[in-house]
């Protein structure tokens, strides 16, 4: 697993890595854990050196306007929030880890900012995945434990993540 590596934003999204063991039965042994720091900077600053054959794994929270609180997601496919605008962008489809897996399966809108509220529904928002998933990995999968359902507030109390 020398090319394999666990991608999380912030060192206190750590303990996700435990309960997707436990919930989910994951094993990701051997895999190189790094910490990007939170958005599009630092996610190219952290990952622009990998080989782009690398089997990438990206695990952290995600708010989501309808999923419970304390739901996993795979996600399956990851575009930007853009709510304002339409144009053409790429399709992002994302590998699937283990169809024995026990998760809800949807699509990550990635976001500049928090989303504090959104029309969309069966779906979960974050701040990095579109940027991981633009720098032409081949390998990439995703797992989203929902922290909150777009509440800042809700979110600190779980994570105490970004301010």
């Amino acid at each position: 697993m020398a090319n394999k590596f666990i991608i999380m934003a912030e060192e206190g999204e750590r303990v996700l890595l435990d309960r997707a063991r436990e919930q989910l039965g994951l094993d990701l042994t051997g895999a190189q854990l790094i910490f990007t720091g939170v958005g599009a900077i630092n996610i190219i600053r952290s990952l622009q050196h990998l080989d782009r054959e690398a089997e990438l794994v990206n695990i952290g929270y995600a708010g989501s306007a309808n999923f419970d609180l304390d739901t996993w997601v795979e996600v399956t496919e990851v575009r930007l929030n853009h709510p304002n605008v339409t144009y053409k962008e790429p399709e992002l489809k994302l590998s699937t880890l283990d169809s024995q897996l026990s998760t809800t399966k949807a699509i990550c809108y990635t976001n500049c900012d928090f989303v504090l509220q959104s029309d969309y529904k069966d779906c979960v928002f974050d701040m990095e995945l579109a940027y991981i998933a633009a720098l032409g990995f081949k390998h990439v999968h995703s797992l989203k434990y929902v922290s909150d359902n777009l509440s800042l507030h809700a979110y600190h109390e779980l994570t105490h993540g970004v301010e």
